[in-house]
């Protein structure tokens, strides 16, 4: 038995107990899709925040604070079917996703402000490869030979926990971001103690001269609020190109793929859907290391999809999350990622919602959909988003300045 018929039995089972008759199957599914959905509900609240969270209390100590909200979460759903409470399970997902939304933004941030320059894309692809391990791991818990069972799911949904304890042992011993020191809280010693801790060495002048002519070009700006992203010209093309690049992730159809493929290889008529499942999963590690009528047909799905995964690690996945942060200064910086991650979650919402619906209406021709908008998605990168690569934060943001100013003197 599936995880999801595991789940929509304890539904049926604790509303039987209290109503003493069964749920209908189209109230079972409704409360299973609002159940899915309220993760990126969420998500998509708490992303909003990332801006005042980060700047108030600090990169790191803002990714520890987040942690609370999954503890909390892992309580309430691990209570929920000792309790037989339909609701506490509902609000430990939606204390998840208010999680989510928060250290999924948060941790790139961090990353990118104390990686090297040259090497900012490696680490932040590690952190996408985190996630896909996480990921891999969760669907082999689920399997039904290991916590994919009517006793053992609220352990399996308990396991987020781990990597929460994990943080608290660890992160209060790594440094702070010195950009957030330096720029934010004007302590230049403590932005300097800290980036010697990160670097290993003394020979910092160069890194601690870039943050502070950032700083410089920064003084006199007015606090930079979501609105301001859209009226300052000189973000206007940078917040435009995260907001494009976060909501096609998710308009590609991925995440359908990742939470519907053991459902699309039954219907293809694969023989062992579940452990396909995990194919996807393997694959989906691999790549990002290295950022049914006819017979046929079900190989040539598998392989689509395969190669659909692959893809989507080696760019759009990893990248979407952390090019943000390359494109905007200091000041805008936890705005513009709170922002463009509430974007992103919001249209993972849309796509968990609507999914299922235009499946029963088009069937697979619903991912002729998702192909459209990958292609604007294609074209639009190819044409507006400048290569970050090698090029520190205030190269960057200059070029966009610069950009700007030669479009007011022509007007």
């Amino acid at each position: 038995m599936e995880v999801e018929a595991v789940i929509e039995e304890f539904f049926n089972q604790t509303w039987k107990e209290r109503f003493k008759e069964p749920m209908s199957l189209h109230a079972l599914t409704m409360l299973w899709s609002f159940t899915v959905i309220t993760l990126a509900l969420g998500a998509t609240v708490s992303a909003l925040t990332v801006g005042i969270v980060a700047d108030h209390y600090g990169r790191r100590n803002s990714i520890l604070i987040a942690n609370s909200l999954s503890l909390m979460a892992v309580a309430f759903m691990g209570i929920s079917k000792t309790a037989g409470s339909l609701e506490a399970l509902i609000v430990g997902r939606f204390l998840i996703g208010l999680f989510c939304g928060l250290n999924m933004t948060l941790i790139p941030l961090y990353i990118q402000e104390i990686s090297p320059t040259r090497v900012r894309g490696a680490f932040s692809t590690m952190n996408q490869l985190s996630q896909t391990v996480g990921t891999f791991i969760g669907q082999i818990m689920s399997l039904e030979n290991m916590l994919g069972t009517s006793r053992w799911w609220p352990l399996m949904l308990s396991l987020s926990a781990i990597p929460a304890i994990l943080q608290y042992l660890t992160l209060p011993f790594c440094p702070e971001s010195p950009r957030y020191f330096l720029i934010n809280c004007h302590e230049d010693e403590l932005a300097a103690r800290e980036l010697q801790r990160l670097r290993g060495t003394q020979d910092i002048l160069e890194e601690i001269e870039e943050m502070k002519q950032e700083a410089t070009n920064l003084k006199g700006t007015e606090d930079v609020t979501m609105l301001r992203l859209f009226i300052v010209p000189s973000y206007q093309q940078p917040i435009l190109i995260a907001l494009i690049l976060n909501a096609s992730t998710q308009l590609s159809g991925f995440n359908a793929i990742i939470n519907y493929s053991t459902k699309i290889f039954r219907l293809a008529g694969v023989a062992h859907p579940t452990q396909t499942t995990l194919g996807i999963g393997a694959i989906n590690i691999l790549f990002t290391i290295f950022s049914g009528e006819v017979p046929w047909t079900k190989y040539f799905l598998l392989l689509a999809l395969f190669t659909m995964v692959a893809f989507y690690e080696i760019g759009p996945g990893p990248i979407s999350w952390y090019i943000t942060a390359e494109l905007f200064s200091q000041s805008a910086r936890p705005v513009a990622m709170g922002l463009t991650s509430s974007w992103n979650w919001f249209h993972n919402f849309i796509v968990a919602m609507f999914y299922q619906p235009l499946l029963h209406l088009v069937g697979p021709y619903v991912f002729l959909l998702f192909t459209g908008f990958l292609l604007v998605a294609i074209l639009y990168t190819y044409f507006r988003v400048p290569e970050t690569r090698g090029r520190t934060f205030e190269e960057v943001t200059a070029e966009f300045r610069q950009a700007d100013a030669i479009l007011t003197s022509r007007f």
